[in-house]
């Protein structure tokens, strides 16, 4: 192993310990004392906990595995490997790692316990692993339904909703569904970060100053499209040639452009969209799993 792949392992193998750390904290000082549930597989584990009282912990690990197993053909050997051992550490913190417990507001339970479950899965999916194979079986699914992968999970979390809400009451589910949004939003954050990157279209007369704006000023690279711009409703006949400017900034930065565009024209066309992943060019590079 090179230098350069070993420090990309123990750069993975420390989030996915840090995840594992976190995720554990989350289920044994706040979800499991507090009753409480989550979605994925993780929720299965614990509503199986719940009613049943079986080990948490051998619970994580037995119902984890199969969908761990169906991502090493989905996506890699490399994925699955790192998967088991997060899993795996997860279990051993939930064994042996003394977590105080809090028995706290059921709404600072479910909202507390689902962000710190959400930074540590996302801290793992950081490092190229699944703490919960509920997005592996959502994958598998997708690919034999027409059905999208949103969908998909969806249903499934709608199945152990109602199966919290049949065997342990509706107001456990009901706080299952907030606890479930929190880890989401949480899981977004962690994995996105402040750096989530944003499409920018910009549509102008004046796109030559513009342009030399954002690349020399701005530092970003720009992509141009030829366009034409008018065919307004009271003169549709009239048009003009333009270039359209299209460039990938930080949603940091997002703010700084739209001060300088309007600057140069008040009266351009600009609109945004999110990027989930961008590479390549100007950018940071970041490591693909």
């Amino acid at each position: 192993m090179t230098k350069y792949n070993l420090s990309y392992a123990i750069q993975d193998y420390t989030y996915i310990i840090t995840g594992a750390l976190l995720s554990g904290f989350a289920l044994k000082s706040f979800l499991v004392p507090g009753h409480f549930l989550d979605g994925g597989v993780t929720g299965i584990s614990l509503l199986l906990h719940e009613i049943y009282h079986w080990n948490i912990a051998v619970l994580i690990i037995v119902a984890n595995v199969p969908f761990i197993l169906l991502g090493a053909k989905q996506m890699s050997a490399g994925f699955a490997i790192k998967s088991i051992a997060g899993v795996v550490i997860l279990a051993l913190c939930l064994r042996f790692v003394p977590y105080p417990e809090f028995h706290y507001d059921k709404l600072l339970i479910s909202t507390f316990g689902g962000f710190f479950l959400g930074a540590g899965i996302g801290l793992g999916m950081r490092g190229g692993c699944a703490l919960d194979g509920l997005e592996v079986l959502a994958l598998y699914t997708l690919r034999r339904t027409g059905f999208t992968m949103s969908e998909i999970i969806l249903g499934l979390n709608v199945i152990i909703f109602m199966c919290a809400a049949f065997f342990l009451g509706f107001e456990t589910s009901l706080y299952a569904c907030l606890t479930y949004y929190t880890v989401t939003k949480t899981i977004d954050y962690v994995v996105e970060g402040l750096e989530e990157y944003t499409g920018v279209t910009i549509i102008s007369g004046q796109s030559e100053e513009i342009k030399e704006k954002l690349v020399l000023g701005l530092g970003r690279g720009i992509t141009i499209y030829k366009g034409e711009r008018g065919f307004m409703k009271d003169r549709f006949t009239e048009s003009h040639e333009c270039d359209i400017v299209f460039t990938v900034i930080t949603r940091l930065e997002v703010r700084r452009l739209k001060n300088i565009v309007m600057q140069i024209d008040p009266k351009a066309f600009v609109f945004t969209h999110s990027i989930k992943e961008a590479a390549g060019g100007v950018l940071k590079r970041h490591i693909v799993h």
